[in-house]
């Protein structure tokens, strides 16, 4: 059996197709040999190219990629409405996106641009630049913290956008590439391996991997399904203490609790 590391990196097609005919959409119950719960289903918009996503003051925003169609939104957790949005430029795929000091910073995929809007209108403030591509997005509340599709993660300096440090994240002392949209919890950083089933958690101090979860039961019906409509999206909500989780295009967002076991 695949270590989650072989399924990342090594992984083949046969076996990332086989996770996927395995998986079930399920409703609420115990997940114990995965290390998490899910507490709620709720219903998310199927044209949503999910890359960022997060939870603040009862409100969830999503950053939405491809071209053409990239949004940043406003968003109704209970039925899935969308209650604001703004467009990116057709030349522009959004990626990323994190909220520090009232300001929404969305990042790009190979623009090496991204915009910051105010929180309460999505009206665009400012923009910034940035090396490389652009992936994932969160915030300590010190440093905005960000992936470019790599093993490493980069912290950036909110008003300079210069990078303070450079973490490379390691699982038993192998590279894990391929981090996407991330998300800052209690002093850990949470991460989705693109392309896979699992959400890690790492170390931001080391960027050595703590844990992984397997959200395999959570994926659509594979009917539903194509190489694209991947695992993709986290969002903490400091209230209760749980996670939001989707997919890009996905029918549905999860409300989880994860436990402290290990599923490692």
């Amino acid at each position: 059996m695949f270590s989650p590391v072989r399924r990342v990196i090594v992984g083949s097609l046969g076996a990332l197709v086989g996770s996927i005919a395995l998986a079930a959409c399920s409703g609420t119950g115990r997940h114990e040999s995965n290390g998490y719960e899910v507490i709620a289903r709720y219903s998310h918009d199927t044209t949503a190219f999910t890359e960022g996503l997060l939870w603040a003051d009862s409100v969830l925003y999503e950053s939405t990629g491809l071209y053409g169609h990239s949004e940043i939104r406003r968003v109704d957790l209970r039925s899935g409405r969308v209650l604001a949005a703004r467009a990116l430029s057709p030349t522009r795929f959004g990626e990323g996106l994190a909220l520090l000091d009232g300001h929404l910073y969305q990042l790009t995929w190979k623009s090496g641009v991204g915009y910051i809007y105010d929180v309460a209108t999505l009206a665009p403030t400012d923009s910034f630049t940035f090396p490389g591509e652009g992936w994932g997005l969160t915030t300590d509340g010190a440093a905005l913290i960000m992936s470019n599709g790599t093993d490493s993660l980069r912290f950036l300096d909110p008003k300079t956008f210069a990078t303070v440090r450079e973490i490379e994240v390691r699982d038993k002392g192998l590279p894990l590439s391929a981090l996407n949209e991330l998300e800052y919890v209690h002093g850990e950083l949470y991460a989705n391996v693109y392309q896979s089933n699992w959400i890690v958690k790492i170390n931001p101090m080391t960027g050595d991997v703590l844990q992984w979860f397997d959200l395999s039961a959570l994926v659509p019906h594979p009917n539903q399904m194509s190489p694209d409509k991947v695992l993709n999206g986290i969002a903490f909500d400091p209230k209760t203490g749980d996670l939001l989780v989707t997919g890009k295009m996905w029918p549905v967002l999860y409300e989880i609790r994860t436990g402290a076991t290990s599923v490692r």
